[in-house]
């Protein structure tokens, strides 16, 4: 199937939001609220994007619920006298004198940082800034950064106080809670971070205050070896200074974290909506961020950033670095926990990269055009969702790990969403989440993401990062699923069925091509499968069993009812309480109207089936006469999220009985998914 073209599926254009970033519904507006804090203040006109924000006023706080600022009175530090005494002095005394003084060179610099860490003295030893700086950097650009950039860093690190004046609320786990700041509050708190100002935020052991946050003083990062990626990520960093020190932004930022539940299994296997409605464009050549107007989402850490600050160079590590905006979700984020997931609304990117890993590279300036909300922010949406670590294949393909996942997915998804999914609402690219360090089945992957998708009510833009066979295999598979009108709850069902055969030999595609395509084929095939090879595929005994006890894959025997010669006849009765519950009547006939359509066509076309044929000239008169059946009946909206069920008692005059022969009452005696199945009787 792979072609050289460089998408498939529906043209990016058919995936709401993603024809431009300002065409695309709002997100709802900066506010504060009791549980939106907001770090500046809001000029009475709304956005202000001529200059930066004021600063919102408040009272200091130093608590357990709230960041532990750099220049609070109650940050003390011990230092030692002249004479081996130790007192405590006010710490941002200490950063002050610090970072007042001219800083020429990286020594300097690393000297600077540790007059008030002095218990790092002996360890860190800041080997990454010494080989930029020394070796890697041509001797003007290391001039220029400690010249002019380094000073403007000092002086925007030191305007912290007069730039945060009210206290940041830490989003704890299980804490539905908003955050927004001015890019010009985000600049300071990142130029402390750079000079590694925060208290309490430099401890490794598992008892620490900060244990469950993630790393934020970028001491880590200058502690690293200096590979080449390491090097490119302090690159970015200092473009990103370079910038902001050279044109103070004036807009804002929101971190949103989501904390809920998705109902567990229950809600998953009655979940109705169709994958068919899910619109899907699959792309190779391009990445999550080009897709401009859509929610993007960072497969992340449950600490947020992951190793940015240390030796990851992955998809969420790149996009902190050509973000650098993202990294303010770090001062304040507790790791999430299985129900939960954060979106950043605002950030801009400020470099151009390439490669990936090891081989990503810093690739110049960025200069981001993306419009502005309401609000100021950026009508950009990244969306962090953490996918489970996979220790083996096995664990993965296992219940409760595919409801996990389907969970985290569906909190993230329906993000600003509210009670009622819609096509209102911007879509989604995303990729192989989880499925790179953190060593998880991409296949598996795709499936449970476009389930939330589909239930959230929002389309699917999938980007495979180069990998032209997995983008083929993405279109064909949601091919498969439409044309067999396959829900969330029936999907959900499969995936169970298949984690319990023999994964380690079967392709999940493959397993749902062969359980919904060749239900009346030998139970031994061969074909092409999704990764362009050819297998000797068996069907698993217990998918066997369930084909052969009934046409109709998806229903149980309690929902079963069978036509016998006794039952078809046409009862007054039923036709008033119909007539009482025509809505419910006509929701049903909806779905059975193209499969009748169908079935018809077969049965006039087809000699041996006469008997059938007549059997559907007197529905469609039933249908005439009582109205039971309404064949012309509208199709559904395409997110409608209930379905009716492919439950009737089919009534028949009782002058059709005599002249039914042995053989067609045998036909006729078939189970009542026949009615509904593609195979004529």
């Amino acid at each position: 199937m792979s072609t050289n073209s460089e998408w498939k599926g529906v043209p990016i254009s058919q995936i709401i939001g993603s024809n431009s970033p300002w065409g695309a519904p709002e997100f709802p507006l900066v506010q504060p609220a009791y549980n939106h804090s907001v770090l500046y203040h809001i000029p009475a006109s709304g956005a202000q994007l001529d200059r930066p924000p004021k600063p919102q006023i408040g009272r200091e706080k130093w608590d357990h619920d709230h960041v532990r600022m750099p220049f609070s009175s109650h940050s003390l530090y011990p230092v030692e006298n002249s004479v081996g005494e130790t007192h405590l002095k006010k710490r941002w005394e200490m950063i002050q004198e610090a970072l007042s003084r001219p800083i020429r060179n990286t020594e300097e610099l690393a000297n600077a940082i540790l007059s008030y860490n002095t218990k790092f003295k002996n360890k860190w030893k800041f080997r990454s800034l010494y080989e930029l700086f020394e070796e890697h950097l041509e001797a003007e650009e290391t001039k220029y950064f400690f010249d002019v950039t380094l000073p403007e860093m000092s002086k925007l690190a030191l305007a912290l106080p007069q730039l945060i004046q009210s206290p940041i609320p830490l989003l704890k786990q299980n804490k539905n809670h908003s955050i927004s700041l001015s890019q010009q509050q985000i600049s300071s708190l990142l130029a402390n971070a750079f000079f590694c100002t925060f208290p309490r935020r430099n401890s490794t052991k598992r008892d620490s205050e900060y244990a469950s946050y993630p790393y934020f003083n970028f001491s880590t990062l200058f502690e690293c070896s200096p590979s080449d990626h390491i090097l490119e990520k302090l690159k970015c960093i200092c473009h990103y200074f370079r910038r902001v020190c050279t044109n103070v932004p004036a807009g804002a930022l929101t971190v949103r974290r989501r904390a809920g539940a998705a109902g567990g299994a229950g809600a998953w296997r009655a979940c109705a909506a169709r994958l068919g409605a899910l619109r899907v464009h699959a792309d190779c050549a391009r990445t999550i961020e080009d897709a401009h107007g859509l929610i993007q989402v960072d497969f992340a850490n449950k600490f947020l950033g992951g190793g940015v600050l240390n030796y990851g160079s992955v998809q969420e590590e790149i996009r902190f670095m050509i973000c650098p905006e993202l990294m303010i979700s770090m001062l304040f984020t507790e790791s999430l926990k299985p129900n939960e997931a954060l979106m950043i609304i605002g950030c801009e990117q400020y470099s151009k990269y390439s490669g990936y890993g090891h081989s990503f590279q810093w690739a110049g300036a960025h200069e981001d055009d993306t419009p502005r909300d309401s609000s100021g922010r950026r009508r950009c949406a990244v969306l962090a969702i953490d996918a489970a670590p996979v220790a083996r294949r096995r664990r993965e393909h296992s219940a409760p790990a595919v409801l996990r996942e389907l969970d985290k997915a569906w909190i993230g998804f329906s993000f600003f969403t509210g009670d009622a999914a819609g096509p209102h609402f911007p879509g989604v690219a995303t990729g192989n989440w989880g499925c790179g360090a953190f060593g998880g089945s991409a296949p598996l992957k795709l499936l449970i993401q476009m389930m939330a998708l589909a239930r959230a009510g929002r389309h699917l833009a999938y980007y495979t990062f180069g990998d032209v066979q997995f983008r083929d295999d993405i279109v064909r598979v949601h091919d498969l699923l439409a044309r067999h009108d396959v829900t969330v709850g029936q999907l959900y069902e499969l995936i169970l069925k298949f984690c319990d055969e023999d994964i380690e030999k079967l392709n999940i595609f493959t397993f749902l091509e062969q359980t919904l395509e060749k239900k009346g084929c030998s139970n031994n095939l061969q074909r092409e499968t999704y990764g362009g090879e050819t297998e000797n595929y068996e069907l698993p005994l217990s998918v066997v069993q369930d084909l052969n006890r009934s046409p109709d894959m998806f229903t149980t025997d309690d929902d079963i009812e069978f036509i016998t010669p006794s039952t078809i006849k046409l009862q007054s009765q039923e036709t008033e309480t119909t007539h009482k519950d025509k809505d419910s009547s006509e929701k049903l006939a909806i779905n059975q109207n193209k499969i009748l359509t169908s079935k018809r066509e077969v049965a006039e076309n087809t000699e041996p089936f006469s008997q059938t044929s007549r059997l559907f000239d007197e529905m469609e008169k039933l249908d005439n006469d009582s109205g039971k059946l309404n064949l012309n009946a509208n199709q559904k909206s395409m997110f409608e999220n209930k379905t009716a069920k492919y439950e009737t008692v089919m009534e028949i005059d009782d002058n059709l009985q005599t002249n039914i022969s042995p053989n067609d009452k045998k036909k006729l005696a078939k189970k009542i998914t026949d009615y509904f199945s593609k195979k004529p009787i």
